[in-house]
């Protein structure tokens, strides 16, 4: 920032009250052009490492403008119900523009709702919070970086993308929100925020794609000191890109989306693809050890970590060298995977990346129950004949595919009118207990064609038939507006929402079938009629998978029935972990799932949790109280809260 600048910034904080709203915004567009303009990052001259890339973000600073305020994903892109159809607006996915004959039918025959009610989103709120960030401290911190205490700014990141947040959102009733949000664009100025934050004891929380479903970027209700945000998507640069060793350095605030557009246009991928990945980012990935769909040829988070640098209020934590393995004792790596944003930031990452495949196929299996797909995908796991992404769905998953498929040409209907005459007449498949297993094969041209070959063969040994590469194109591709389908049900009454879990192979079975009884049971004990409980397979390891729930039911849409929701899903936590499941495959602890913690970990294991937290950040600047964080006074370990 120029000393003009400074002075500007300075005289103007000397005005009143009315004056320093405008120098808000003033400062605050001024420092987004200053700061762009002061990055500089120098790197190796090496005809196999590109330059710095500055990636020109997908999605604005001003996240409103482009994305829901009130729900999921892009404003353009929505479910929604005209003149008797259901329809998914925009064409940024394979349903953009297109109708969906089969929706109503479906949505009529489990919940029966009034489909003629019209709907009108939500007005943006226009009163918020008041920000508690003193002047002395916002004015420290202006010279660090870009900040706001707009209302709006600050409201869209006080959350992730639990089914309570939306409706805290919707409702604009958090009990708390943070007082500013500041967008650093490099490592140095992370380390000159936490120091900042030490010196004045206020707290930060570190953001990025707002996409966590753990309750973890929530801000303590209690908390009296003031909350920073540092949403770190303004570092979103690849700062190297070594082609011959097949590594890159990346800053930890791009999104996954940028990140992939960026390396396939130069000829390499990463290959991690969650649910989320159009809007997380990195630095998130990397603090809740997630997954992606196509583990199986890439590997989850932490197989493609190198290398991470993180600032913590106690310094800097990265390895001296950039090697594949060491034997060094603990691996602080892995201190940092999964410490959900309680121990610092997370700045730059080192990643491992690949050309890209040259041959992509999709393909899709039917199978006559859940029991047969689930041992054909177990043989496949013993055989580790896995193929890039291969999901199991059940039943109900199977007949919501089917609801969501598109209009079609005559010659396409005939197609479908065929298979499945073949699969329930020939074949004998009960339509109301067939599976689907949805394919993804990557690699040469060669072993595509082996791979699928082996699939279909194991695949015939449990009863099961080809059905059709589109089929398995759309299933893999539906993945990404699920979460679409939440907002729409939103609006006719319906609460919904999604939760894992990892299981060995022996007991996943009797998981799925306890864990969906318990909760029609719980259902039943709460007079609820109209609901769903289905599951799908997603993930397999040699010892075992993950398995995903879906549960929606009808309602009134309150506090109250969010709360009966949040009731019914834990007690299909119990469940799960009853029958031999974890806490968590990849959604992480957060503030949700911290009730089986100790008991996942166990009491030595939280008290070194306890101790690393002491370790790094004694004064507790980090107080996002995930997992056992919120428990430092009753351990005796000198941590402070206000929790």
């Amino acid at each position: 920032m120029s000393p003009g600048s400074v002075a500007s910034a300075k005289n103007m904080s000397e005005n009143t009250e009315e004056q320093n709203k405008v120098k808000d915004n003033l400062v605050f567009n001024d420092k987004i052009n200053t700061f762009s303009e002061q990055r500089e990052i120098k790197s190796v001259e090496n005809k196999d490492i590109d330059t710095v890339i500055k990636v020109k973000s997908a999605i604005p600073r001003r996240r409103q403008d482009l994305l829901k305020w009130y729900g999921w994903g892009y404003q353009d892109s929505t479910f929604k119900i005209s003149d008797g159809v259901a329809i998914f607006t925009g064409n940024r996915y394979l349903l953009g523009g297109k109708k969906l004959p089969h929706a109503l039918q479906w949505i009529k025959e489990y919940f029966n709702v009034d489909i003629t009610k019209v709907m009108v989103p939500p007005p943006q709120p226009t009163s918020f919070q008041e920000s508690k960030l003193p002047l002395n401290i916002k004015e420290e911190l202006e010279k660090i970086a870009p900040l706001s205490t707009d209302g709006m700014d600050r409201l869209i990141r006080a959350h992730g993308q639990t089914l309570k947040d939306v409706y805290c959102l919707r409702k604009n009733n958090f009990q708390k929100i943070p007082d500013a949000v500041i967008w650093p664009e490099t490592h140095q100025q992370v380390e000159d925020i936490v120091k900042c934050a030490s010196k004045h004891q206020f707290v930060i929380i570190p953001f990025g794609g707002g996409t966590s479903v753990s309750g973890s970027v929530t801000c303590p209700a209690n908390e009296e000191r003031p909350i920073l945000l540092l949403d770190t998507t303004a570092m979103n640069a690849i700062l190297w890109l070594d082609k011959e060793q097949l590594l890159a350095r990346v800053q930890a605030g791009i999104l996954g989306q940028d990140l992939e557009r960026e390396l396939r246009s130069r000829g390499f991928t990463v290959g991690h693809e969650p649910d989320s990945f159009e809007f997380s980012t990195l630095g998130g990935w990397v603090a809740t050890r997630a997954s992606g769909m196509k583990k199986n040829t890439y590997g989850n988070i932490e197989d493609l970590v190198v290398q991470t640098k993180i600032v913590t209020p106690k310094g800097v934590i990265e390895r001296n060298c950039r090697v594949p393995r060491i034997s060094c004792g603990p691996d602080w790596e892995h201190v940092v995977l999964g410490s959900e944003g309680c121990l610092g930031v997370v700045t730059e990452v080192t990643l491992k990346i690949r050309p890209l495949p040259p041959c992509v196929r999709y393909g899709s299996l039917v199978f006559p129950d859940w029991e047969a797909g689930f041992h054909f995908e177990r043989e496949v796991a013993r055989q580790r004949a896995q193929p890039s992404s291969i999901r199991l769905m059940d039943n109900e998953q199977f007949r919501m595919g089917h609801a969501l498929k598109v209009e079609q040409s005559w010659g396409g209907v005939v197609l479908d009118g065929l298979k499945k005459f073949y699969i329930t007449r020939i074949k004998g498949f009960d339509p109301l207990k067939m599976c689907v297993v949805t394919l993804l094969m990557e690699g040469s041209s060669e072993h595509v064609a082996r791979s699928e070959k082996r699939l279909n063969a194991i695949a015939a040994e449990y009863g099961g038939v080809p059905g059709g590469a589109r089929n398995g194109e759309i299933g893999y591709t539906l993945t990404f507006v699920i979460a679409y389908i939440r907002d729409l049900a939103l609006d006719y009454d319906i609460v919904a929402e999604s939760f894992e879990t990892s299981v060995s192979w022996e007991r996943t079975l009797a998981l799925c079938r306890n864990t969906k009884e318990r909760v029609r049971r719980e259902c039943r004990d709460r007079n609820i009629k109209e609901h769903i409980i289905s599951c799908r397979l997603t993930q397999t390891y040699d010892a075992g998978c993950c398995i995903y729930f879906y549960f929606a039911f009808k309602t009134d849409l309150s506090a109250d029935s969010v709360r009966v929701y949040e009731d019914i899903e834990e007690a299909a936590r119990d469940e799960i972990i009853a029958n031999g499941g974890s806490i968590s495959h990849h959604h992480g602890v957060g503030k949700l799932r911290k009730k089986w913690y100790t008991q996942t970990v166990s009491e030595p294991g939280r008290r070194l949790l306890l101790a690393t937290k002491q370790a790094l950040d004694p004064d507790n600047i980090f107080a996002l109280g995930n997992m056992a964080y919120d428990q430092y006074k009753a351990d005796g370990l000198g941590l402070r809260s206000k929790l």
